[in-house]
Order: structure tokens, then C-alpha cells, then sequence
């Protein structure tokens, strides 16, 4: 059996993108919930500022292996998981780009020093887009892994 090196690619960062989420999910989102609100907008500029451009491009970068396997022949079956994973790996991406990325650039402008007193807390909000990604990128990755055991 041969397997190509895209498909090797696409499971590697498939992996890497659901294990980030994942991680983020179990120990960073409850750390964030627990501090007071000035604690948790300093400490989201800091985790903040090496996922982009790095998410972005291993997320869409998937994505685009993902529809080359899907488009080459080989199995069926194969080529149906590798494209439900481009769909996944496309939700993941629409999530972050609509969801969770606004609510971090309005953190952004708020000073951790002066919280206004009517501030409405998104952390409930962003937690549960994450959830719905960290789901998807799960998937993705469930579908990549079968897709290449099918090839």
C-alpha cells in the first residue's frame, strides 16, 4: 500500500490543529474562566500573539490538501472522508474567522487596568465557539485518519 506524502501532511496537521484546540479547551479556557476580568484581558493579549498568521494557515493549509485528496483518484470512500474534512476543516476556519476573532479584537481595546463596570463578560460566549471549532477540528481529523487507512 502506498500512501502519498499529502496525505501523511494532511493527517500531521489535521492532528496538530485538533490537539491545539483541544489543549486550549482543557487548560487554557478554564484558567481564563477562573481569573478576574483584568487578569483574563492581560492574559489573552499575551496567548494571543503567536496564533496568527500560524492557526490561520495550518487550518486553511489543511483544508487545501484535504481537496486535492478529495479531487485525485483513489477510493471512493477514501475520497468522501477527505472531503467531509475539507468541510470540517472549512467550519473550523469560518468559526474562528466570524466567531471567536471578533471577540478577541474587541479584548484588544479594552485597557486591563480600566474594565469598564458595565463590561459584558464574552468568556461563556467564546468558550462555547471554541468548543464548536475544537468539535469540528476533532472530526476533521477522525476523517483524515480514516481517509488515509482507506487509501
Amino acid at each position: 500500500m502506498q500512501i502519498s506524502p499529502l496525505a501523511v501532511l494532511v493527517v500531521v496537521s489535521s492532528g496538530m490543529v485538533a490537539g491545539v484546540l483541544f489543549a486550549v479547551a482543557l487548560s487554557v479556557v478554564p484558567a481564563l474562566m477562573a481569573m478576574p476580568a483584568d487578569r483574563y484581558l492581560y492574559t489573552t493579549t499575551l496567548l494571543g500573539r503567536n496564533w496568527d498568521p500560524v492557526m490561520p494557515i495550518l487550518v486553511l493549509g489543511t483544508a487545501a490538501g484535504d481537496l486535492v485528496l478529495a479531487l485525485l483518484p483513489g477510493p471512493q470512500s477514501a475520497r468522501v472522508l477527505f472531503g467531509a474534512a475539507v468541510v470540517l476543516m472549512l467550519g473550523v476556519a469560518g468559526v474562528s474567522h466570524l466567531c471567536n476573532v471578533p471577540i478577541n479584537r474587541m479584548l484588544k481595546r479594552i485597557d486591563p487596568d480600566a474594565v469598564p463596570a458595565d463590561w459584558a463578560d464574552p468568556r461563556p460566549r467564546w468558550r462555547a465557539w471554541h468548543l464548536l471549532r475544537t468539535t469540528l477540528a476533532v472530526a476533521a481529523l477522525t476523517a483524515n485518519s480514516l481517509g488515509v487507512a482507506l487509501t
